[in-house]
């Protein structure tokens, strides 16, 4: 089972290049979900309305078996794909990139494309911070205030977020913590009988 992967810390914007006239703009965003996509994709023709193509290519999920490569015109296999390709080389996922091009004239034939696309999202991502993204699961731990300095020592153990907090007649913690630590989080947990503990689907 595949536990953490990497991604991009935050997004790379305006990365530009030219290739015998013709501009690429080079975008590389975190995006979650195919929605997130949909909206980066939309931002990014709002910027660049008048472009000759927005071609672009995603991974999404820890394994990054859901993916997407977008010609957006250019010939079959010319854009997208080099872009894919430059995804896979980082080994990222997680991760969209899109490059913006302005025709300038000239045409490029097959491998001049693949070559200016490739380079494009090659020089994004390098521009690029790395970040490891561990997946992770939520619980809820419910418990009498008399077991609350119990159930936060755990927390700060095994490096949980603590979520929310809320505090009436019993106190009731919404925590998450990498999959990898989980399990010895909740075999700790189970010494203490008063804890509570519901696992956040």
């Amino acid at each position: 089972m595949i536990l953490e992967c990497n991604t991009i810390k935050k997004d790379v914007l305006d990365i530009i290049s030219k290739e015998k006239g013709s501009k690429f703009i080079g975008y590389a965003f975190r995006v979650m979900n195919v929605g997130e996509v949909n909206k980066k994709l939309d931002w990014v023709k709002s910027e660049h309305p008048s472009a000759t193509h927005h071609c672009y290519a995603y991974r999404l999920g820890f394994a990054g078996k859901k993916y997407r490569a977008n010609d957006d015109g250019e010939p079959n296999g010319t854009a997208g794909l080099p872009i894919y390709n430059q995804l896979l080389s980082a080994d990222l996922t997680f991760t969209l990139v899109v490059v913006v091009r302005y025709y300038g004239g000239t045409k490029l034939g097959v491998s001049g494309l693949i070559k200016a696309y490739k380079g494009s999202a090659e020089l994004c991502l390098q521009n690029a911070e790395i970040l490891v993204l561990e997946k992770t699961e939520k619980f809820n731990l419910h418990f009498p205030y008399s077991s609350q300095s119990e159930a936060m020592r755990t927390i700060e153990k095994y490096n949980a977020n603590l979520l929310t907090q809320t505090y009436m007649e019993d106190c009731t913690l919404e925590v998450e913590i990498a999959k990898k630590n989980s399990a010895t989080f909740l075999s700790q947990l189970e010494n203490y009988p008063d804890i509570d503990v519901e696992e956040i689907k």
